[in-house]
This record gives structure tokens, sequence and C-alpha cells, in this order.
């Protein structure tokens, strides 16, 4: 493996595994400046960040007169930053009206739902243009869309029936799952499946939500049943 391919495997599973970045907008109130603000995101089908955020937001209104963002994800458990490595995604933000996005958000952060009741929130989807990754000092790549993006090898419904299957009947092998990783429980926060991708899936647990990446690339719903019984019967 070439190290700049390494270096593509990384920035993805890193983006991956963040969850939550630092959203940049072009401000509208300063022009010329950019806003930052912390955002949420979880997977389209296509593996593009979603967003959820409302009309009455400042970087919803700067997305509003210009559309063009970037999304930073790094490596918040090195005391060092500089040293941490860093994804900065960059892409139009376009709103969308996508059901199959929207359920998965609610599974990724379930206390979204309320939203909607007090404010008037929506979904964005933000197409990739350019990747920046930094793993460290002296390793700064550009990595081109084509080469980040893995699609979802599932639809909608079969990544559904996995979730829920996963989640009914087989809670042992979700708690295994964290006992191997090192993931904090108990009886109040048991973890939960939220979704399931040709790399890997996340698990949340109370309010936070861990990535796991299977060894070898899965493309079909058997080969997901194995990854995951192969997981759960791992010895700790």
């Amino acid at each position: 493996m070439s190290q700049e391919t390494k270096a593509i495997q990384q920035a993805k599973t890193l983006f991956q595994s963040r969850c939550n970045g630092v959203l940049s907008t072009q401000s509208v109130d300063i022009p010329g400046y950019p806003f930052g603000s912390i955002t949420p995101y979880c997977f389209d089908d296509k593996g593009q960040p979603v967003i959820l955020i409302s009309t009455i937001a400042q970087h919803t209104r700067n997305i509003d007169a210009n559309n063009k963002v970037s999304l930073i994800a790094y490596d918040c458990q090195l005391d060092d930053t500089q040293a941490a490595g860093r994804v900065t995604y960059v892409g139009n933000a376009i709103r969308i009206n996508d059901k199959a996005s929207a359920e998965r958000y609610y599974r990724f952060y379930p206390q979204s739902k309320g939203f909607h009741r007090t404010h008037d929130f929506h979904f964005y989807t933000i197409e990739c243009v350019k990747i920046r990754y930094i793993g460290g000092f002296g390793e700064i790549y550009w990595v081109e869309s084509n080469d980040f993006l893995v699609a979802n090898p599932f639809s909608s419904e079969e990544e559904s029936h996995i979730v829920e299957h996963m989640n009914s009947d087989h809670q042992e092998a979700l708690n295994h799952y964290c006992d191997l990783f090192n993931l904090a429980y108990d009886d109040d926060n048991l973890p939960t499946l939220v979704g399931i991708d040709r790399e890997g899936f996340h698990l949340r647990t109370g309010e936070g939500i861990t990535r796991i990446t299977f060894d070898m690339p899965i493309t079909t719903t058997l080969e997901a049943r194995t990854a995951l019984v192969e997981l759960a019967r791992r010895p700790l």
C-alpha cells in the first residue's frame, strides 16, 4: 500500500469516526470572514455528511447566501492537536428532503426528532468537492472526492432491517463489541447499533457514538452477518 493510499484510508476512517466537527460558512453579517460552528453529522448513501440545522441559526443564513462550506473533523484523543490527524471536507451544502437520510440521522441523534417542534429545522447534505487531510507533521494530502467517498452498499430498507434485528435480538453481541473496544455502558445506557456500511458500523452508548471498522469491507447482507457474528465471537 502506497503512503498516499494509506493516508486516504486514514482520512476516511477519521472522518467517519468523529460524527461532529466545525462547520465553516461565509458570514453574511461580517462579509469576507468565515464563521465557525460545531455541528454533528451522519452520512448519506453516498458517504457524504448530513447535517440538521435551524433556519434561525447563523450558519443556515450564511449557507442560504453562499453554500460553499467546509467541515473539519480532528482526532481529539491526542493532547498535541498539531500532531493529531484532521480532515477538512470542502463542499457545497444542499438542502434535502430525503426520508432515508432523515431516519438515519434520527438513529444517530434520537433527541433531534424533537427539534422540529420548537424551530424550523431542515436537513442538508454536503456534496464533496475536495478533501484536505493532515496526518501529523509533514503528512499533508489533497484527496479527490471519488477517492474519499464510499457509497453504502445497503439500501435504506436493508440497513434498517440489520439495525432493528441487532437491537431487538442481539443485545449480548452489542455489549460484547463494547467490551472488545473498552466502551463504557450500563443497564441504563445499553449500546445500540445506529448504522452499518461497507467499512464498519456505528454504535451509540448514551450520548456518545463510536465507529468500529471491519477487518475487510463488506458488500452484501450475508457478508454483514458474517462480519458481525465473527466480531461477536472474538475473545476479549
